[in-house]
């Protein structure tokens, strides 16, 4: 429902912040890593993911995308909950839960307090299938820090037609890498040529 959420920090903890967009005060609840990369800083955009259950609605926020991303994979796995895929964030950082899970290696995830054996097993073997079959490189930094309004105009497009968000920022990367100077529409129909 909500993708992102811009506006200012009116206050923070390791937990919890609260963004105040135009007047509305929305708590999110975020990872240690989140809070590392926000804990400075008055305001900002946060990448969010509404979670409805029976008693409530919360708000989880991400300081990059490639770290929603690593959650919704968490959270699709059986027996892994958003808190607990929050505190896995928390503990580690997104790139050594990719290094993790690719790699096979259960035992890191065994470290993390409230992970047994077989939950660490069981996220490694669905979420390695999972980056396996739809071709996901999660280690692409995302194109917001980049902060290019014709990259994130050009990444949009390719969305919107379907192309997976890892693939389309690879694909626009290069694209802009081989021709600095292109236009958003060219940028658009030779990164979809590159795919």
């Amino acid at each position: 429902m909500y993708a992102y959420l811009k506006g200012n920090f009116v206050y923070k903890t390791p937990s919890t912040v609260v963004v105040d967009v135009n007047g509305v005060g929305y708590e999110v609840n975020i990872s240690l890593n989140t809070f590392s990369k926000i804990e400075h800083a008055d305001a900002g955009l946060l990448f969010v993911h509404l979670l409805v259950r029976e008693d409530a609605q919360l708000l989880y926020g991400f300081a990059e995308a490639k770290e929603k991303e690593i959650f919704l994979g968490l959270i699709s796995v059986s027996g892994i909950g958003a808190g607990t895929a929050r505190l896995m964030l928390s503990y580690m950082k997104p790139e050594e839960i990719i290094t993790a899970i690719t790699h096979g290696d259960a035992k890191a995830l065994e470290r993390i307090k409230g992970i047994g054996k077989k939950t660490a097993e069981r996220a490694v073997l669905e979420l390695k299938d999972k980056l396996g079959k739809a071709g996901t490189d999660l280690t692409i930094e995302p194109l917001q820090s980049a902060g290019s309004s014709l990259m994130q105009d050009a990444l949009g497009a390719l969305m919107a037609l379907g192309i997976n968000r890892a693939m389309g920022e690879g694909a626009i990367r290069k694209t802009m890498a081989q021709e600095p100077g292109i236009g958003l529409e060219q940028l658009i129909k030779k990164a979809l040529k590159s795919l």
